[in-house]
């Protein structure tokens, strides 16, 4: 989805059009500089063309406090939020591929008539190049132009990966419940959110009957394309999705579970109520592993996930988190329910967390998320047969707010998921 863009759509067909020869211009979105979708976009770049030239406007108002301050002044003004930049490809037919990349950046804290006051003094590529302003880049084996990352991050065990084909730190990892109806499934009153999606169930109901007998007869497959246009669109009774639209065309039936109501880290520090019913929630991704009952006590930690922009930052929570906590946020639970039944009501009827016996879900369905490789990558180093599978979970947790640890991995934790290394308290490391 990154890259169904249409600025790196239009730099695709352009670079096809000139052929082996010429020069294309575009004033652009600057994202593709750094984003970790467009690695790809950027070693294509590199390939095609003999040089590039790059003037970045800076202009990101998508961040905020110091970091917006230092971007700048906007170069569209209210137009756009993003950065800016203006590139120069250059294919000269015979050099394809030596990818000699040029960069300049504008400056920091420069409101938008000082940027563009530089521009006119530059005049163009020339004028930069009389300033001695452009600096010459060399991409790394990731494709990285700026921001570079550490070599050595790589010789750490890896938190996570959902590909399962390498060692890692934690069995399973997810992102937060996503609701796309927050309005409707977060609330600071359980008794409001309870009124809420009352009204919102019987509405879903009365238009699913209502649609079954408009288009009795029609298959489910026939009837898709008619219930959108036929659903009410009143705000205040109901908010649609993909799916509940769907469970019209079928003529599914919902009811209102108030069991589902359960507290929630919605963002940094404001716990909240959720109705946390997989009917009413878009996705809620392993959130019912993790935190499959209000009695099963266990813990998370939350941290951006990668490709954001703001500095890497680490929560702990004992609630089930919202997908947006922490930008892009990944969560990685202290315990793993593997076959944890889906609804709370399943659970009442069950019983199955309701044991006052904890240690027997831990070696029944519930589990350490720290796999047994991440233990034995502590225990070697240590020398400590003691080392419990909780003293990994806090000992990252530490890690992750080390003030050395996110300075120097900062551009690495801002691409890709962290990896731990194991330290000692005399290590210059801290």
């Amino acid at each position: 989805r990154s890259l169904y863009d249409s600025y790196i759509r239009a730099i695709r067909w352009a670079s096809d059009r000139i052929t082996s020869k010429g020069i294309i211009g575009f004033v652009t979105n600057a994202g593709f500089l750094e984003s970790n979708a467009a690695s790809g976009v950027r070693k294509c770049l590199s390939d095609e063309f003999s040089s590039i030239y790059v003037l970045h406007l800076r202009g990101n108002q998508r961040t905020s406090g110091e970091l917006s301050r230092k971007e700048g002044g906007k170069i569209f003004g209210g137009g756009s939020r993003a950065p800016i930049a203006i590139t120069l490809l250059v294919k000269d037919g015979k050099n394809a591929g030596k990818g000699n990349i040029y960069f300049h950046d504008i400056g920091e804290y420069l409101s938008r008539e000082e940027k563009l006051q530089s521009i006119l003094e530059f005049g163009d590529i020339s004028g930069i190049a009389a300033a001695e302003a452009w600096r010459h880049l060399s991409p790394d084996v990731h494709g990285d132009w700026l921001g570079q990352r550490e070599d050595d991050f790589n010789t750490y065990l890896p938190i996570g990966d959902k590909k399962g084909n390498i060692l890692t730190l934690f069995s399973k990892y997810s992102r937060g419940v996503e609701s796309r109806r927050d309005a409707w499934c977060y609330n600071s009153s359980s008794k409001n959110i309870a009124e809420n999606l009352e009204r919102m169930v019987s509405t879903y109901n009365d238009e699913a009957v209502k649609f079954g007998i408009e288009y009795e007869g029609l298959s489910v497959k026939a009837r898709d394309g008619f219930v959108q246009r036929f659903v009410t669109k009143d705000p205040k009774k109901i908010s649609w999705t993909p799916n509940l639209l769907r469970d019209v065309e079928s003529g599914k039936k919902h009811t209102f579970d108030d069991t589902a109501i359960i507290q929630s880290l919605y963002r940094p520090f404001s716990k909240t109520w959720l109705y946390n019913d997989k009917n009413f929630v878009w996705s809620r991704y392993h959130m019912p592993n993790f935190f499959p009952s209000s009695r099963e006590e266990n813990l998370a930690i939350v941290i951006h996930g990668p490709g954001e922009v703001l500095p890497f930052t680490a929560l702990m929570t004992s609630v089930v988190p919202d997908v947006h906590l922490l930008h892009g946020s990944q969560c990685f639970p202290l315990y793993v329910n593997e076959d944890a039944v889906q609804t709370s009501a399943d659970q009442e009827e069950i019983g199955l967390f309701g044991s006052a016996n904890a240690s027997a879900n831990l070696h029944g369905r519930r589990r350490y998320a720290i796999t047994d490789e991440g233990l034995s990558y502590f225990r070697g180093f240590y020398s400590s047969d003691v080392m419990r599978e909780d003293d990994v979970f806090y000992y990252v947790y530490g890690l992750f707010h080390s003030i050395d640890y996110r300075s120097r991995y900062s551009e690495n934790l801002r691409k890709e998921l962290p990896r731990i290394p194991r330290v000692k308290k005399e290590d210059d490391f801290w």
